[in-house]
């Protein structure tokens, strides 16, 4: 029995171990060309480039020489607001000063009244505002339009799931694991799924981050409206511990009990 017991423990342990490879980010896997430390990695080309969506929230500042013009455009207290917004996860403030697309994909602005935005890309999105203006005043009034943060969804194993935002023009997914915190240990890193939102549907794809190929890849930049979520490694199923030492605890603990129970019955002596 004692040789039994130790066999088992044996196992457990080499089954319960997790490879460093499994964990490590920015990996030269085997079959990839190698990447070396300080080499150039230029940027993936993407065809795509986003677009505005129905219940999207755009930033719409005015400019003009004017200051009674670019109030007309404002809601109150709008520009002020804007000015205590806060870091990437901590604070929406474009959702309480931007404008909202509706269902339809207009937006709503004073003075203009609604203009359809959706499937219109930032620039596009900003020209179409600009003719609007230009239409409207004989003044001169300059329009600035973007996306108000980039909102993300953090599904599986992040310490902070949930929706997320991050207030800059442009951000890789390792700004998305930070602000989402981090993966831990029993994440399986080499299948994260991005649900990635088009114009008129979904795409579910793959990456890999213990690649260091994903710094070339096409995903290394989120979008606005991505979902990112990270599937548990199969020990998972055996708790719901949060780190590698409660789960094997709790492993061996079982087993130790169900060895036990059979030394008893079978009237074996430890």
């Amino acid at each position: 029995m004692k040789k039994l017991i130790g066999f088992i423990l044996i196992c457990l342990l080499f089954t319960a171990c997790i490879s460093n490879k499994r964990i490590t980010y920015l990996q030269n896997l085997p079959g990839n060309p190698e990447i070396g430390l300080d080499e150039f990695i230029p940027y993936a080309t993407v065809e795509y480039k986003y677009v505005l969506q129905p219940f999207d929230v755009v930033d719409i500042d005015f400019a003009s020489s004017d200051e009674e013009l670019t109030k007309a455009f404002e809601f109150q207290g709008s520009r002020s607001m804007r000015g205590g917004g806060g870091g990437g996860g901590v604070s929406d403030i474009f959702y309480f000063t931007g404008y909202s697309l509706d269902q339809e994909g207009y937006v709503e602005l004073p003075q203009l009244g609604k203009i359809k935005i959706s499937s219109l890309t930032e620039e596009e999105a900003q020209q179409l505002v600009q003719e609007k203006i230009n239409a409207f005043f004989k003044e001169e009034v300059y329009v600035k339009l973007r996306i108000g943060g980039i909102r993300f969804t953090a599904l599986g194993e992040f310490s902070s799931s949930g929706a997320q935002v991050i207030l800059k023009n442009r951000a890789t997914i390792f700004d998305a694991l930070a602000v989402a915190g981090e993966s831990n240990i029993l994440a399986k890193k080499n299948k994260l799924f991005i649900i990635r939102q088009y114009d008129g549907g979904t795409k579910i794809h793959q990456i890999n981050l213990n690649d260091r190929q994903l710094l070339a890849s096409p995903f290394y930049f989120i979008q606005p409206n991505d979902i990112l979520y990270l599937e548990p490694m199969n020990i998972r199923q055996f708790g719901n511990a949060d780190n590698l030492t409660s789960s094997l605890g709790l492993i061996i603990s079982v087993t130790s009990s169900i060895i036990l129970i059979v030394a008893l019955l079978t009237g074996d002596r430890l």
